[in-house]
């Protein structure tokens, strides 16, 4: 089955040529020139990957994004004309996977969301590690189902940030250099300055529960990087 992406872009011109090529590249696409009816679309759809314009006419793509975060699973990659840098850290804090300034060409969009489903497979489960139990047992990830569970309630995890915590959960009890869990996650070297990952355990702790100010479950390691109690 092709993956099936989503495009949420009021340029009618460039969501055309986009989903043309995605198309001839063998993605099933979607498209539409608002978000106002973004649930309606992903229970209809069930996109792998939504594109998603910064600046839409009726709602603003950060709060869509924000707004399906935490029960959509798959990739949001946020497009967008501004060249702010503030925009690309709002976009990754409110949970967005990547992130491309417009106009973007055809084929790096395809390179990266191609990047971003690889990402995804590479971290899907193994029957050696389906599922691990950490911090008491009252916290399990079921990596068969991609499920985080929190004293038997589940909590929505974004894919990347399931991914994270994952990578996290292997090497329970050690700490993980910031520069290996970039690479792991994004496939890319680490610059020293990107804070995606960060902003990533942030999220992760707000919803496991942890206080940000003194964190017990995933704790930060100053200057090296980051390790999951036991």
């Amino acid at each position: 089955m092709p993956n099936t992406v989503v495009i949420i872009d009021d340029d009618v011109e460039l969501t055309e040529l986009i989903s043309q090529y995605l198309t001839t590249n063998g993605f099933e696409v979607h498209c539409f020139h608002h978000g106002g009816d973004i649930e309606l679309i992903i229970q209809e759809f069930n996109p792998d990957v939504i594109l998603l314009d910064l600046m839409l006419p009726d709602v603003d793509g950060l709060t869509i994004c924000k707004s399906i975060r935490d029960s959509f699973a798959g990739v949001i990659i946020m497009l967008t004309a501004l060249g702010d840098e503030i925009d690309e850290v709002t976009g990754l804090e409110v949970g967005a996977d990547d992130y491309l300034a417009k106009p973007v060409k055809p084929r790096v969009l395809l390179a990266h969301l191609r990047a971003q489903l690889r990402r995804q497979s590479k971290l899907m489960p193994t029957n050696k590690s389906p599922s691990i139990k950490f911090y008491g047992e009252q916290i399990v990830i079921d990596n068969s189902k991609r499920v985080v569970t929190v004293n038997e309630q589940q909590v929505n995890l974004s894919s990347a940030e399931f991914d994270l915590l994952w990578q996290l959960a292997l090497k329970v009890g050690e700490i993980i250099k910031r520069e290996e869990l970039h690479e792991q996650i994004f496939r890319l070297p680490y610059d020293g300055l990107d804070r995606s990952i960060d902003l990533r355990i942030s999220r992760i702790r707000k919803k496991l529960g942890d206080d940000p100010k003194e964190p017990n479950i995933i704790k930060t390691v100053r200057n090296v990087g980051y390790l999951l109690a036991l």
